[in-house]
């Protein structure tokens, strides 16, 4: 991808916002969306996704089941027009909003954020900025329907600014303790703040079984026009076709086909079982157990919380052994839950760390490894690059730990070109 000026100085000018973390709270970009004349009132049909792990990966389902669709009641209708705005982005900022399926270009970023500059959106903070200007961009594609991916929390996330009429909470894990609470308890209270009356709402099964039953209350209690609660026989229903591996995955399909439903009752779409299955034997999620080669394996996968190592352990279970892991992890993480879960589908590791200060420094989750897994064999690496480069017999090899690791290991085994600037999501304070 080539860098043109007004891209990179665009980046450059969100390094400040970055810098000065994330600070929840409605009102700043309430008061911008009125400035730039509602943009959150021309997406269509809004669908908003919420949860500790999984919504990156049922939105990108979501998304295919309703292209795969037709728009309306009726089978012979258009294909629908779907816009998604999610986050991280892997490689480029860009990657944060797509309509079907197509990232925004530089040209339309610079477009946007121009915009989202003259009025006055540069003093917000980073995520908000961002948020702004994927919903200018996306208020001209004339959309049939949105995805929206909250960013953190939910309750007082920028996402939630915009009225969406089908709510889905993935599930909650223990994650972001020190911005949403010590309990879960305290963590589900937040992701269930997107609930809003008269919502269709859709509880998934990709966290803690606890969580659900205060989900479905606050859902109730909302109240919701109509309440999904999605539970074992609903992931057994997931077509064989999915492509996207994991358990997790299915539990994830499971929800996405959920909010299809509510849709569908909504009269946005009309997806029969075969176009369902089509979607997702197709879909592709990158940096979710992704499988970059079979021979050997080589798989990326974020897995960034104790949860998400956990289901990643779970799906490394069908790949050969040896199984190689090329770690790196933020600093905040619960860096030991996360090697509890990893250790026992793992037999050597190679400690590094992505490109930013964030990161744990690789000698330090070395010695944690080298306390808490002492079969594995760990080694040290600077970066990522040179983690792959490393000599090993390993039959799979797995990139794991970090979103930005992945990015990173993404744009060398591809050959994609990253951003010029390192714009990624910043740690934060939570501001009621």
């Amino acid at each position: 991808m080539d860098v043109d000026a007004p891209y990179a100085a665009h980046l450059v000018r969100l390094l400040p916002a970055r810098r000065a973390g994330i600070v929840f709270g409605l009102e700043r970009i309430g008061a911008l969306l009125a400035r730039l004349g509602h943009p959150e009132r021309r997406l269509g049909v809004v669908v908003q996704v919420g949860g500790t792990n999984g919504k990156g990966s049922t939105v990108a389902m979501l998304a295919a089941l309703v292209r795969a669709g037709r728009a309306g009641r009726v089978a012979d209708g258009r294909v629908p027009r779907v816009g998604v705005y999610t986050s991280p982005h892997l490689v480029s900022v860009c990657e944060r909003v797509a309509v079907d399926g197509v990232a925004m270009s530089q040209a339309d970023f610079v477009a946007a954020a121009d915009v989202v500059v003259a009025a006055g959106g540069d003093a917000l903070t980073f995520f908000e900025q961002l948020t702004a200007l994927a919903l200018v961009h996306l208020a001209g594609q004339q959309l049939d329907v949105t995805l929206l991916e909250v960013g953190l929390g939910g309750r007082l996330d920028a996402t939630t600014a915009v009225p969406a009429a089908v709510a889905v909470i993935t599930g909650v894990a223990l994650d972001h303790q020190d911005l949403l609470g010590a309990e879960l308890r305290a963590i589900a209270g937040e992701k269930a703040g997107i609930l809003r009356p008269g919502q269709r709402v859709v509880i998934g099964a990709s966290g803690l079984a606890e969580a659900v039953p205060w989900l479905a209350a606050a859902a109730t209690a909302a109240p919701a026009a109509a309440l999904t609660v999605v539970d074992d026989d609903a992931v057994a229903a997931v077509p064989a076709t999915l492509t996207l591996a994991g358990a997790h995955q299915r539990r994830n399909a499971a929800a996405a086909l959920a909010a299809l439903d509510h849709l569908e009752a909504l009269g946005v779409v009309h997806a029969p079982a075969a176009a369902r299955a089509a979607a997702l034997a197709a879909v592709v999620h990158p940096g979710r157990f992704e499988v970059v080669r079979t021979a050997p394996w080589l798989v990326l996968d974020g897995a960034h919380n104790p949860h998400g190592a956990a289901a990643l352990a779970e799906a490394l279970m069908s790949l050969p052994r040896p199984r190689r892991l090329i770690m790196a992890v933020s600093a905040d993480k619960d860096v030991d839950a996360m090697i509890a879960a990893l250790a026992p589908a793992v037999d050597e590791v190679v400690c590094t760390r992505y490109q930013q200060a964030r990161a744990l420094a690789p000698a330090a989750l070395a010695v944690r490894w080298a306390a808490l897994a002492p079969a594995c064999v760990v080694t040290c690496a600077d970066d990522v690059v040179l983690a792959l480069a490393a000599p090993s017999a390993a039959a799979t090899t797995v990139v794991a730990g970090s979103l930005m690791l992945v990015g990173e290991a993404r744009a060398h085994l591809l050959g994609l070109v990253p951003d010029p600037v390192v714009v990624s999501d910043p740690p934060g304070r939570l501001s009621r």
